[in-house]
């Protein structure tokens, strides 16, 4: 008698829903600061930009920081509670110098939940640690607006 036993199926691999990649919604023309540059130039630029902060990149195009709305903030307290006006001040004198930056390989919903679970308000997106872009909750909102109507 031959048998030939029940093959057996494998289990499905198991599959991770693919969403739209950050660089579809990240901004690509960033402004930067460098750490040489005057607190007060860098403060000017993003009032005037209407941006709420950038990436510090050294001068070989490395991120050093970023430097935010709330890091300027402390050139106000600095003057007050020194009681004198810091003319000299520089961004590496009040930029962030821990990073958290999100790889190219992110999608919407991992960048998404990065917001969620933290403080910030932008992250630089890098590819093997090279700046290529910045994403903020606003873009990831975008995103989001997309999901009318979808269903997973």
């Amino acid at each position: 008698m031959n048998f030939t036993g029940k093959k057996e199926t494998p289990a499905p691999a198991a599959t991770k829903n693919t969403f739209e990649p950050i660089t579809n919604y990240m901004a690509k023309n960033v402004i930067t600061f460098s750490p040489e540059q005057s607190i007060y130039d860098a403060i000017d630029i993003m009032l005037e930009k209407r941006i709420s902060g950038g990436p510090v990149l050294d001068k070989s195009g490395a991120l050093i920081g970023i430097l935010s709305e709330k890091d300027c903030l402390k050139v106000m307290v600095d003057a007050v509670y020194h009681n004198q006006l810091n003319t000299d001040g520089v961004v590496k004198d009040y930029m962030s110098t821990t990073v958290t930056t999100v790889d190219v390989s992110k999608d919407v919903v991992d960048v998404a939940n990065m917001f969620l679970t933290s403080n910030f308000r932008r992250y630089p997106v890098v590819e093997q640690g090279k700046l290529k872009g910045q994403v903020s909750r606003r873009d990831v909102m975008k995103a989001a607006a997309k999901l009318r109507g979808t269903t997973w």
